[in-house]
């Protein structure tokens, strides 16, 4: 029988308590007859230790952190999500789930890997972050003015746009040609569409790929208006959190809404818009077509007007929340599915290193997050991406 390997238990509370389990959620993922709550509490007390087969599953499987980190004389110093979203209550970060946890760890690898990429500098001329300022005060129809102008995109460029992932990727293509980074991952089962990062060299915006298109996008303005602030965020299509903000976090909470559904959603033209047509669900549906947004920032832009009410706009959200939720989606191509991810500047990024032969193949794998045997894959998907282009 294997024996007990004596680790550090104020290391393994760290380990579970970052990874944002409780002691039922350890003893529940590790599966063992044997090991039950008190044996897990046992441990972080230092009373007992697990094997080492044990510890490689909490360690690789479930906490998703380095086996000889357990070996540590002190827990490492880590930015925690009270953090990295300062202006979220703590109510909020204590629903955080676990996968959100870990998403929000692989978040700041990624700017780890940035900056080691691009040697500690940010190498785009053109900084949205560092040249644009967003307080609570300002006026939210002169920044989505101003945004607009900095992109470069007209609405006319906009409304030609065919679909939503057309949409996207071309709002992905402008946010990152201004020294933005944007990242798409499968969120699961965690209710956020997604979040950002705040950093002075390496921002970045995370995007919940299982969301469609249309709140992928608004996703990205939401985040970015929080970048322009200085703070991290979270973007979630259910809003009630923002009732137990106060003082500059609520108002910065509620531009940012404010603020994505004004730019995607332009003033002017919409009020010409809905001049034309009875206020319908069907004339919802047609508005969120036209600007390649989601029918849930249509009603938003409402409700600014009064054309509904609270009520109506409550009720219609939640069905079409909950309509979405009740779609499966397909899986697709491993290569492109991570492609998505990752994004093509990334890619580019991390295989120019290569070619370079400033990293090994084992350092370009790791920076992609693959293994070493499906680098040929991920070339292959990036080379039929430069043919194309």
């Amino acid at each position: 029988m294997s024996q007990p390997i004596p680790i550090n238990p104020s290391v393994f509370r760290w380990a579970r308590e970052t990874a944002g389990m409780s002691l039922d959620d350890v003893a529940r993922k590790l599966d063992r007859k044997s090991i039950t709550t008190k044996t897990v509490a046992a441990w972080e007390r230092g009373e007992g230790s697990p094997t080492y087969a044990q510890l490689e599953e909490l360690a690789y499987l479930i906490f998703k952190r380095p086996l000889a980190l357990f070996f540590f004389p002190e827990p490492p110093v880590e930015e925690t999500p009270r953090q990295a979203f300062r202006s979220l209550p703590k109510s909020e970060i204590e629903l955080m789930s676990p996968r959100m946890y870990l998403l929000l760890r692989q978040a700041k690898a990624m700017q780890i890997n940035l900056d080691e990429l691009y040697g500690g500098v940010n190498p785009t001329e053109k900084q949205i972050v560092r040249d644009l300022k967003f307080t609570p005060k300002d006026s939210t129809i002169e920044l989505a003015t101003s945004v607009r102008g900095y992109l470069g995109i007209s609405l006319s460029d906009q409304l030609k746009w065919k679909t939503g992932e057309e949409a996207f990727a071309s709002w992905r293509i402008a946010l990152e040609s201004c020294g933005l980074f944007v990242f798409k991952e499968a969120f699961r089962h965690a209710p956020v569409s997604g979040f950002c990062l705040y950093d002075t060299h390496f921002p970045l915006i995370y995007v919940n790929n299982s969301k469609p298109y249309t709140r992928q996008i608004f996703t990205l303005f939401h985040e970015l208006a929080h970048l322009l602030s200085g703070t991290g965020g979270i973007d979630k299509p259910i809003e009630t959190y923002i009732n137990a903000l106060q003082g500059d976090n609520k108002r910065i909470e509620v531009l940012c809404n404010h603020f994505a559904a004004f730019f995607l959603v332009p003033e002017d033209d919409f009020d010409h818009r809905i001049q034309r047509i009875p206020i319908t669900e069907d004339s919802v549906t047609q508005l969120a077509d036209t600007y390649n947004v989601s029918r849930e920032v249509i009603l938003r832009r409402l409700l600014d007007k009064s054309e509904v009410t609270q009520q109506i706009y409550e009720q219609m959200a939640e069905r079409w929340i909950n309509e979405a939720k009740r779609r499966t989606g397909k899986g697709g191509d491993y290569y492109y599915t991570k492609g998505a991810y990752l994004g093509d500047r990334y890619l580019e990024l991390a295989f120019d290193r290569w070619y370079q032969r400033k990293i090994s193949v084992d350092q370009l794998a790791d920076y992609l997050g693959v293994k070493t045997t499906y680098i040929k894959g991920m070339e292959a998907l990036l080379s039929a991406k430069w043919a194309a282009a």
